[in-house]
């Protein structure tokens, strides 16, 4: 087993790859429009996938793609990012905002200097900024998780969540629909959630504690990609994998190993590819005066061993680079 300081290393240097293979130099296209996106953290395939979506539909409009983002899920280290884009007058910006508020004054300043914004994967609450955004329903897939982790538990059992931390509209919404959804099954005792600030050490530290303070604990909805890394770790420390099902969001390719191993019972996989492509399709659309809808919703599937190599399901997978 990988440590974590092994993994976070693996991380960067993917995402370093990644992103050289889709234009974070700006060397794509012609000249003419520019577009920045901004990533919620650097080294998750996830925005790996969506840079790569993004980049595949700038070439095709013929615009300049820049990709840039903050090294950690934090609005005090992604603020400074949006500023230095801000100052170099990009025609629009895609954005993951890392909080549902803090992000809401550099956003602004965007806007104020003329950029077209358009959210992707996370939104502020203010929706006064942005021309449009674009996500899987969170809410919606967090109930899938709960019905996924149910049936995998035969509706029976102490389960628990982890997540990134409060005041981020995705987590929010997932951890809301899994909560919604897991009262549901009357067998279930549901512990609550903790969090991790998106650390995969210290998910996988809370949960090797909660195995030992409860014994019977049978299963973990693990919110997003690096509380999902760290709880199939946590759960193989405590000599408790796949003994503790573990269901969570997004299908990285180290998720997708852990899931065919064994260590990993469930994923929830979203389309971080059409999310970005839409990103910058939207963009020209807001900067060429065309309608843009305020919401574009995209698809999620629950992704299990028995499926994950079905071709229907198989094209959900995320990519390490383009």
């Amino acid at each position: 087993m990988k440590t974590p300081t092994y993994v976070a290393v693996t991380i960067a240097l993917t995402a370093a790859a990644a992103l050289s293979g889709c234009g974070s130099d700006g060397d794509s296209g012609g000249g003419g429009r520019k577009i920045t996106f901004i990533q919620g953290v650097k080294g998750d395939e996830f925005y790996i996938s969506m840079a790569c979506g993004a980049q595949q539909k700038a070439k095709e409009l013929g615009v300049k793609l820049d990709v840039t983002g903050a090294d950690k899920w934090d609005a005090s280290l992604q603020t400074p990012v949006v500023n230095a884009v801000a100052a170099k007058g990009p025609d629009a910006v895609l954005i993951a905002p890392t909080d549902t508020q803090a992000l809401r004054q550099p956003e602004q300043q965007l806007k104020s200097r003329g950029a077209k914004v358009i959210e992707v994967d996370t939104k502020l609450d203010d929706g006064s900024i942005r021309e449009t955004s674009i996500s899987s329903d969170n809410e919606r897939g967090g109930m899938l998780a709960a019905q996924t982790l149910a049936n995998l538990l035969q509706d029976r059992g102490t389960v628990a969540a982890i997540s990134v931390k409060p005041g981020i509209s995705t987590t929010d919404a997932r951890v809301k629909g899994f909560e919604a959804e897991i009262k549901k099954h009357p067998g279930i005792t549901y512990l609550g959630v903790q969090y991790n600030d998106d650390d995969p050490a210290k998910a996988a530290s809370i949960v090797t504690s909660t195995i030992a303070s409860h014994r019977d604990l049978a299963g973990v909805f693990a919110a997003n990609v690096f509380s999902g890394e760290g709880a199939a770790t946590g759960i193989e420390q405590a000599g408790k994998a796949g003994q503790v099902k573990l269901v969570a969001f997004d299908a990285t390719p180290k998720q997708v190993e852990a899931l065919r191993k064994g260590s990993i019972q469930g994923l929830i996989a979203q389309k971080p590819f059409d999310i970005g492509s839409q990103g910058v399709e939207q963009a020209v659309n807001a900067l060429d005066k065309k309608p843009v809808p305020k919401s574009i919703s995209t698809d999620l599937v629950a992704v299990t061993k028995e499926n994950v190599d079905q071709p229907d399901v198989s094209k959900y997978l995320y990519k390490g680079a383009c």
